[in-house]
């Protein structure tokens, strides 16, 4: 796998950024050429937030994702804006508890996964982020998932520290989901 060109898009508020940054340091920790690209609008949570993920195994040009391979929307306005900017063949992953529209396009593969659904089923609400990141990592291949712990550990916080357990099991409920 040369390289990974990944979008993910939501509200503010949503983990976005948070979940392109687990994607990061992940890929760091398996010597992968990284880059990650957070935007968000002034008023942060409610407002638009999306993140740019790219990894590689060569070095990177550009840090900007305008053509995605790998596409993650949280929110019907993000599928909008980004459904046709995905490159053809891409893999396109909704979080279908909050958008009830299906993909228009035929040349790519969609995954429709009940995050937020997930998320409140196993007690970890404010994770959907993090199922669909899990079945992103199942269905691309893009990153190892049998050491995730690792990279989890880089990006939570000491003060958050009790929440690797939540993380782990949102993961975990992700990767395993079966559409």
């Amino acid at each position: 796998m040369s390289a990974v060109r990944i979008l993910i898009a939501g509200f503010g508020g949503q983990g976005v950024l948070f979940a392109g940054k687990c994607i990061a340091y992940k890929g760091l920790l398996e010597g992968r050429q990284v880059s990650w690209l957070p935007s968000y609008g002034p008023e942060m949570r409610g407002g638009t937030a999306n993140c740019s993920v790219i990894l590689s195994d060569t070095p990177i040009g550009s840090p900007i994702v305008t053509e995605p391979d790998v596409l993650t929307v949280m929110n019907l306005p993000s599928l909008e804006k980004y459904e046709n900017a995905a490159e053809k063949g891409a893999k396109i992953f909704l979080d279908c508890s909050m958008i009830e529209k299906k993909v228009e396009r035929t040349d790519v593969s969609a995954f429709y996964v009940p995050a937020t659904k997930m998320a409140n089923d196993l007690g970890v609400n404010t994770l959907a982020n993090m199922i669909l990141v899990g079945k992103m990592i199942r269905e691309t291949g893009m990153l190892r998932f049998d050491d995730i712990e690792d990279g989890l550990k880089k990006v939570i916080s000491a003060k958050h520290a009790d929440l690797l357990g939540a993380n782990l099991k949102a993961l975990e409920a992700g990767y395993n989901f079966k559409d």
